[in-house]
């Protein structure tokens, strides 16, 4: 038995999102609240290039308090459709264009709490080509071999959900 929406209210409008309270009614017939983060959707890249390197973004994430290694990774704008959204990404964080990017799977970021969507993409055969980078951006571009990238992403040095759910999904592909 699902439970059942009695009415949601608006608690903030964000620039990236927006949060809203649910009231429901619980499958035993009792009443609990959820606050939803409510986004628009996102991608994450996978850009490998000719010498078997993943290409990553170091930033400052204030959440966290210190800068993360991540994959390059964007907000989809209204209607975008998400090959676009990556394949402006990829230029804007990282200043390579891919001449060949194929979407290899998706997810949700953390359905507890977000009805934030990420789609994923491998970008391969890469050039350069920047774009700007947002103003509010600060990154810098680092090469890692494959090979390193998973090793440091099994022993806890990749602690960003997205980079690791999109190196297993790349794995597949990658490896072999």
């Amino acid at each position: 038995m699902p439970f059942e929406l009695l009415h949601s209210e608006t608690l903030l409008k964000g620039r990236a999102f927006r949060i809203r309270r649910d009231h429901l009614k619980t499958p035993d017939g009792g009443e609990t609240k959820l606050d939803i983060i409510e986004h628009g959707g996102s991608v994450v890249i996978v850009p490998m290039d000719k010498d078997g390197n993943l290409i990553f973004v170091r930033q400052y994430r204030h959440a966290a308090g210190m800068d993360l290694l991540e994959l390059p990774a964007g907000t989809l704008e209204k209607g975008e459709d998400p090959a676009v959204c990556a394949a402006r990404e990829i230029r804007e964080e990282t200043g390579f264009a891919a001449d060949k990017i194929e979407k290899i799977g998706d997810f949700y970021l953390a359905p507890g709490y977000s009805t934030e969507f990420m789609h994923v993409y491998l970008a391969q055969d890469l050039r350069h080509d920047p774009l700007e980078a947002d103003a509010d951006e600060f990154l810098s571009v680092e090469a890692i071999p494959y090979a390193e990238a998973i090793q440091m992403a099994t022993k806890g040095k990749i602690p960003d959900a997205k980079s690791l759910a999109a190196l297993l999904l790349a794995n597949r592909y990658l490896s072999g």
